[in-house]
């Protein structure tokens, strides 16, 4: 397969890095494309009113002053010219659950390569430190040689978190849905300043809540955590409650007032 490897790590992180050497080995061609530093947690933010700068590193590796998302769009509409299978967005050095998925540079990437037609993967590994890369590398080969692309929903893509343990101690695999958390303490207050302060964003290690099905409950029971995402964004079941609302106001239908 030719895939396209992003991230919001970097494109130095070890993650992406791991991944390619595996991916390679399997016989895949691959092209990485990723941000020139660390964007964690840009989302899907795009780059505007400057121009963006990517440096080709060698044939199969462009470096991008961008966030994960203009990675995406300039790997597929400038940098590969021939037919590409799937985006593949990670290895991300930390899970991206629950609501995370909303935060993720790393998700953002798949997302947008899903946005424009193309098949897409985000993964992550459950740690900030000390990440056994090799066994999420190993079980993406594997789960591709399984034909795991078949199942990337159409206008959706597939994340997936992988315990950060080794290859031998992975239960399984779980389809799952995304679980919720709450971060505690989420800005730490730098400096204290006359006219203000400053602050950095970051709180204590995420509670999460025991949710049936989650992700969050998968992977601390060792299984890998399979989540399909899809993009729309309408909430139906709000249309009862919300056409009652318009009808009783009289707002469905307005009556036109002439002036004499």
């Amino acid at each position: 397969m030719r895939i396209i490897l992003t991230n919001d790590d970097g494109i130095h992180a070890p993650g992406i890095r791991t991944l390619a050497e595996h991916l390679s080995k399997a016989g895949h061609k691959i092209v990485i494309v990723a941000p020139d530093r660390e964007r964690s947690a840009a989302s899907h933010s795009i780059t505007l009113r400057r121009d963006l700068r990517v440096t080709k590193l060698n044939e199969r590796e462009y470096s991008v002053d961008g966030t994960p998302v203009d990675c995406s769009v300039i790997a597929l509409q400038k940098v590969i010219s021939e037919p590409v299978d799937l985006v593949i967005s990670g290895i991300n050095a930390g899970q991206n659950m629950g609501e995370d998925v909303l935060y993720s540079g790393t998700v953002g990437a798949a997302v947008e390569a899903c946005f424009l037609g193309f098949k897409a993967i985000a993964v992550s590994i459950t740690s900030y430190k000390e990440q056994v890369f090799e066994t999420a590398a190993a079980w993406m080969v594997k789960m591709l040689d399984l034909g795991i692309c078949d199942l990337i929903p159409e206008r959706g893509i597939l994340n997936i978190n992988i315990p950060n343990i080794h290859s031998d101690a992975i239960k399984g695999v779980r389809l799952t849905c995304t679980g919720h958390r709450k971060y505690y303490n989420f800005i730490k207050v730098v400096d204290e300043l006359e006219d203000g302060f400053t602050y950095r964003v970051g709180g204590d290690a995420p509670v999460w809540e025991t949710l049936k099905g989650s992700d969050s409950e998968a992977v601390s029971e060792h299984y890998i955590s399979l989540t399909p995402l899809g993009f729309n964004l309408t909430r139906a079941d709000s249309f009862p409650a919300i056409l009652e609302w318009l009808e009783e106001n009289g707002l469905l239908q307005l009556r036109k007032v002439h002036a004499l």
